[in-house]
């Protein structure tokens, strides 16, 4: 937003776009990787608290360490290689994208009480206001965006 008074323009610093938080960690796929991913995302939830006056409460909370661990674990059974976990947020949202090396995209499985297993892609549907899985020339990139001011 740009002030005029008496003919002059003052830029009052609003007018600036602010960039979203945005960390990314690598992960090997040795034993602890999806535990050290939950701790990298709740870090993640603190810095995005303080540094957006992000309103997180614990609902919200535990539905993105919810979909990190589901994106995460599916990554670490399905891929032939290490993972990269990239978390992007605001006040308003939270984005969970997984990268691997396996080209082969998820399988969402109709919903089914007698099955057992293979409910964490039905789980981060449940939860995400959006899910995409696509081809990136190194594999694969499954992405969930959550509402922070839901539920």
């Amino acid at each position: 937003m740009i002030e005029h008074l008496d003919g002059a323009v003052i830029p009052t610093g609003f007018d600036v776009p602010v960039d979203p938080l945005r960390r990314a960690a690598h992960y090997t796929g040795e034993p602890g990787c999806i535990a050290e991913a939950r701790h990298f995302a709740a870090h993640f939830l603190e810095q995005l608290r303080t540094e957006w006056c992000a309103e997180i409460g614990a609902r919200a909370d535990d539905e993105v360490l919810l979909v990190v661990s589901e994106l995460v674990t599916n990554a670490d059974r399905h891929s032939n290689g290490p993972y990269i976990l990239d978390l992007e947020g605001t006040d308003a949202a939270v984005t969970v994208s997984v990268y691997d090396s396996s080209a082969a995209l998820p399988l969402r499985f109709p919903k089914d009480p007698e099955r057992v297993g293979r409910h964490g892609l039905e789980i981060v549907h449940a939860l995400a206001a959006e899910v995409t899985a696509e081809r990136v020339p190194v594999g694969k990139r499954v992405t969930a965006t959550l509402r922070l001011g839901e539920g």
